[in-house]
């Protein structure tokens, strides 16, 4: 018999269940993730075993179960409570900012209404990453298509028959063409084979403290990449390092939602956005996640 762990974490009275169960039902076919009523079951790699990771969503609680292949296995209940609280994204300490602007005249009102937001997280640093490599200057369903061939190519199978989102090991082994033909540009799998190698060689790490000194490092690091900008960055530490304080300015459906609350005639271009965004530091990321949270569950 395959082994089981279990877990269970207290949720806030507000928690958005429905958008956490959202944000795992981006790609309808399901290859890695699968949404069932109150329930998301994701393969994941633990230990460099394919494991089946189960979050079930209750009314005040989510009780999660991790299923991992192979006889001799490396685990400790601590470790699945740290990744379950990371992904579902409860080390953000979201109260605090909507204390601060829940009377604030321009985005009160959004904040109040949507109260409870969280950035949900990816597994992994590494799958945020590769996310948000795939995912520059291209619709997110178009996204989540290469994001599935990539997955279907490259990731391993668990035996309940999801696929597991590769990590670094696994990518290194594809060449350049082998990333060209699940939707990758040239230019992107170019710069997630080299996050790769330098992930490999030690000389990149992506498990870093969420402080702001080794966020500094990280992004010097990650804009040295050619191929990776500021807007990979930043939504790589918002979806893999809880970072609230990105500057998302970059991103078209924050300008367009922006342009929306402010009910603006003109759309609002990026060196505007930059400086409104600017005013709510030291959450510029989870504002920009509020205006994207404006018209999509799923989309922030």
């Amino acid at each position: 018999m395959k082994p089981s762990f279990f877990s269970e974490i207290i949720l806030p009275d507000n928690y958005l269940a429905l958008d956490f169960l959202a944000f795992h039902q981006r790609d309808e076919k399901c290859v890695s993730e699968i949404v069932q009523l109150d329930q998301v079951k994701k393969g994941i790699i633990w230990h460099g075993k394919p494991a089946l990771l189960t979050i079930s969503m209750e009314k005040n609680r989510a009780q999660v179960q991790l299923d991992i292949d192979g006889d001799s296995v490396s685990y400790s209940k601590d470790a699945l409570s740290v990744l379950a609280t990371h992904m579902l994204g409860l080390l953000q300490p979201v109260e605090i900012f909507e204390e601060q602007y829940q009377e604030n005249p321009v985005i009160g009102e959004l904040i109040t209404r949507q109260a409870g937001l969280r950035i949900y997280q990816s597994a992994s640093p590494f799958e945020a990453l590769s996310w948000a490599i795939i995912g520059q200057q291209i619709s997110v369903s178009a996204a989540v298509s290469i994001r599935r061939r990539f997955i279907q190519s490259v990731g391993i199978k668990h035996t309940s028959g999801l696929m597991c989102h590769p990590t670094h090991k696994e990518v290194m082994q594809c060449t350049e063409q082998d990333l060209y033909q699940c939707g990758f540009s040239m230019g992107k799998a170019k710069a997630l084979l080299s996050v790769c190698q330098l992930i490999d060689s030690g000389e990149l790490d992506l498990s870093i403290e969420n402080d702001e000194a080794e966020i500094s490092r990280l992004t010097k690091n990650l804009l040295a990449i050619k191929g990776i900008g500021i807007w990979t960055v930043n939504y790589t530490l918002l979806r893999g390092l809880n970072y609230l304080n990105g500057s998302l300015h970059g991103d078209v459906a924050v300008r367009r939602n922006l342009q929306y609350l402010l009910k603006q005639e003109n759309k609002v271009d990026a060196e505007q956005t930059e400086k409104w965004l600017a005013g709510f530091s030291p959450w510029k990321a989870l504002v920009a996640a509020h205006l994207w949270r404006q018209q999509s569950s799923s989309g922030y």
